[in-house]
């Protein structure tokens, strides 16, 4: 079995695929399988991943008709065999070193996961070269020509993620904030296989991340943070989020926000679900409202009406922990009365 396991859903993506399976090649660390799951891809990705995996057997396809990133994902889970997980998006591309440095500061900690972080450099330039019309595929960053040296690379271990993963990202104590785990993003890290195999994405949503991230917390993983830029993510210009509906946005997320609540009521400790409410669920919660205001027609308003009568039903707004959390639950209130009454 490979010590790493890397699962790359595929949709649609020639125009990087190349880059994202070379970064892959190109590792520091050979002891790897890339389960490459062509999720029913129109475009010549399938011809890519045919030469990828005749050139190097450590490339494997799964083929399946098109179900989404989360299905994708699963798909890659049922059959990666690695001690280790690494989620990697195919329109993105990761530092040479990724590998080595995860999975030596996970086998040396003993860790169930190694988060590091994307460069956060690299994303606002191409949005910039984007927006002046300038080109964005061929810019190599800069870090990704940087050597480290893993025995001098900082960490912080923890047992306790809760203190560390948050949305909040602006007003973490003194150095603590150094050492954050910011947002949710699933590619970030590095995961013992056995912490998240019985874990599946939720199919069919946007922003599938955060209830399953908020799942993964609830085992208590040990965690070592090196907060080295080693992810490149690309700004997907005409991509899914860019372009869905708002309404399709706030329902994903109340779906998964219900989804993580609802295992929060089940199996969270007080202490997991206080930090939990404070440093995720109300944000999400706060995202998905703010996405009323671009809701028209009166069908999309009573959708968006049962979401949150929904969320209000199973107990997601009760206790809110901040002032303006309690604002937020009374405007939700008053728009969910509103609508009724309409």
């Amino acid at each position: 079995m490979p010590a790493i396991s890397v699962i790359i859903p595929i949709y649609n993506v020639e125009k990087y695929l190349r880059r994202c399976l070379d970064s892959v090649k190109n590792q520091t660390f050979t002891d790897w399988e890339a389960i490459c799951v062509n999720d029913g891809s129109p475009d010549n990705s399938v011809a890519i991943l045919a030469e990828y995996a005749a050139m190097d057997a450590r490339f494997k396809i799964v083929n399946k008709e098109n179900g989404g990133l989360s299905d994708a994902r699963n798909a890659g889970m049922a059959v990666a065999s690695g001690d280790y997980i690494l989620y990697l998006d195919s329109d993105d591309f990761i530092h040479p070193q990724t590998m080595e440095i995860a999975h030596t500061l996970a086998v040396r900690d003993g860790s169930d996961i190694v988060s590091f972080t994307y460069d956060r450099i690299y994303r606002p330039q191409l949005m910039v070269r984007h927006v002046l019309g300038m080109d964005t595929d061929n810019v190599v960053p800069r870090r990704m020509h940087k050597k480290y040296n893993v025995a001098r690379i900082p960490t912080l271990i923890t047992d306790d993620i809760y203190e560390y993963a948050t949305e909040r990202t602006h007003n973490a104590p003194g150095k603590k904030k150094k050492w954050l785990i910011k947002h949710c993003q699933v590619w970030k890290n590095l995961y013992k296989r056995e912490l998240i195999a019985d874990i599946p994405f939720i199919k069919g949503i946007l922003f599938e991340d955060f209830p399953w991230w908020s799942q993964v917390m609830l085992r208590n993983p040990r965690t070592t943070i090196a907060p080295l830029p080693l992810y490149f993510y690309i700004p997907n210009f005409g991509g899914i989020v860019l372009s869905a509906k708002q309404l399709r946005i706030m329902q994903s997320l109340c779906t998964g926000i219900k989804t993580a609540f609802l295992k929060y009521q089940e199996s969270a400790t007080p202490y997991q679900m206080k930090k939990w409410s404070e440093n995720f669920q109300w944000y999400f919660i706060n995202w998905a409202f703010r996405k009323i205001k671009y809701i028209q027609s009166d069908d999309e308003k009573v959708a968006a009406q049962e979401c949150f009568r929904e969320l209000e039903r199973i107990g997601a707004l009760d206790r809110p922990p901040f002032k303006w959390a309690k604002k937020l639950r009374a405007q939700i209130c008053d728009f969910i009365k509103t609508c009724s009454a309409e």
